[in-house]
């Protein structure tokens, strides 16, 4: 299995939080993870930053903001450059997904916990 670096846009320190669960899964699964969100603090050893700092080496974006909360990361995004976005329940949304494709980035609607617990990340 190869590592991915995968970007947690919507990271969270609330253990409720499916990004949280993803956060750690990732870790578990030794894949490097940079952990986005709006509140500092830290998940599974990742610091949590400000949607700031471009990376230029991101694998994956595994998203879990709400469409009516995507276009302020639209540029964000697409300035990262990922080969993939995966957009998980609940964040489809067609408008971005037309942008992505526009732009030679790949995107799936999946469940990143579902894709690591099957193997198929």
């Amino acid at each position: 299995m190869s590592e991915k670096k995968t970007l947690v846009l919507g990271a969270s320190t609330n253990p409720e939080r499916y990004a949280f669960k993803a956060i750690n899964r990732l870790v578990q699964h030794h894949h490097p993870v940079v952990a986005v969100g709006l509140k500092e603090g830290s998940v599974a050893g990742v610091d949590i930053e400000k949607p700031e700092i471009i990376h230029s080496d991101i694998n994956t974006i595994s998203l879990y903001v709400g469409p009516a909360h995507q276009p302020v990361y639209y540029d964000y995004i697409l300035k990262t450059k990922p080969e993939r976005v995966i957009f998980n329940p609940g964040t489809e949304n067609p408008e971005f997904q037309q942008m992505l494709t526009q732009k030679g980035i790949g995107y799936e609607q999946a469940c990143t916990l579902v894709l690591l617990s099957i193997g198929d990340y």
